[in-house]
């Protein structure tokens, strides 16, 4: 009896085991799962605490490129913009090329500058936007460089090629790089967490403030043909105004003189 008592006793505690073994092995999946989840937090939020010395390659890196292709290159493409305007070979037109080649070379090291800081202090994995309009706006750049080196003399036949060549890819370069800090500020608020929206606001009044100006200078002719007239040219268009009048009474003067007799009203109104 004792034994067939200890056999149904051993019979039902191994039940027992086999009922509670799923709610062990699931407690034990669901501890792990939760610790699992807390570290990729704890990961998630360290992604995200930039340390100082980061925080302030970041910064350093933004600002170059501001005043590189957000600021000297639109700036430089103004400047040659006016000296087109001007008489070739003048004086205003010599310091106005020389300003545009100024503001490129200066363009032109400060986005070197950031594209070492970028390689060698930051993770570039580039699988975002941000980092490939980068490196192709790196090389475009240092291409752009060399052309501007190397343009021919003005009366050769390469020198329409190369003046749409350069046009079109500064014109670009400019553009892309407009966008690439646009996404670079993007970058910064998702990758700190911090607001961006302040310079966001400055960056675009800068670029309005240019672009205003820019198109001043496109259409100051035409406002000037349709009687704006500017600062000092208020005298020119009066001794134009005075010279005119004066040729119509030189010519009325030299006209042989009509016998005198009843004249038409209309005509006599008109002269």
């Amino acid at each position: 009896m004792q034994i067939a008592y200890l056999k149904k006793a051993s019979l039902a505690i191994s039940a027992y085991s086999l009922l509670l073994l799923p709610l062990v092995v699931c407690s034990s999946h669901e501890d792990h799962q939760s610790n699992s989840t807390s570290s990729q937090n704890s990961i998630k939020d360290n992604f995200h605490k930039l340390s100082p010395q980061m925080t302030f390659n970041v910064t350093v890196h933004a600002v170059l490129l501001w005043f590189s292709v957000g600021l000297l290159m639109p700036v430089g493409i103004l400047v040659i913009r006016m000296s087109v305007r001007e008489e070739q070979g003048t004086t205003r037109a010599k310091v106005l090329f020389y300003f545009h080649v100024i503001f490129q070379i200066m363009s032109v090291l400060l986005a070197t500058a950031g594209a070492v800081l970028s390689i060698k202090n930051f993770e570039n994995s580039f699988n975002n936007n941000h980092q490939r309009l980068g490196l192709a706006l790196y090389v475009a750049i240092w291409v752009q460089a060399l052309t501007g080196l190397f343009r021919p003399h003005r009366g050769k036949k390469e020198r329409s090629v190369w003046y749409i060549v350069h046009w079109m890819l500064g014109t670009v370069i400019t553009l892309v790089g407009i966008i690439n800090i646009y996404t670079g500020l993007n970058a910064y608020h998702k990758r700190t967490k911090r607001s961006s929206g302040l310079w966001t606001i400055l960056f675009t009044a800068e670029l309005s403030v240019i672009a205003v100006y820019y198109l001043f200078q496109d259409k100051r002719d035409y406002i000037q043909s349709q009687g704006v007239v500017l600062g000092n040219d208020l005298n020119l268009a009066i001794r134009l105004l005075d010279q005119e009048l004066a040729q119509r009474q030189n010519q009325r003067e030299l006209m042989p003189q009509q016998p005198c007799g009843k004249q038409n009203a209309l005509k006599k109104l008109f002269d």
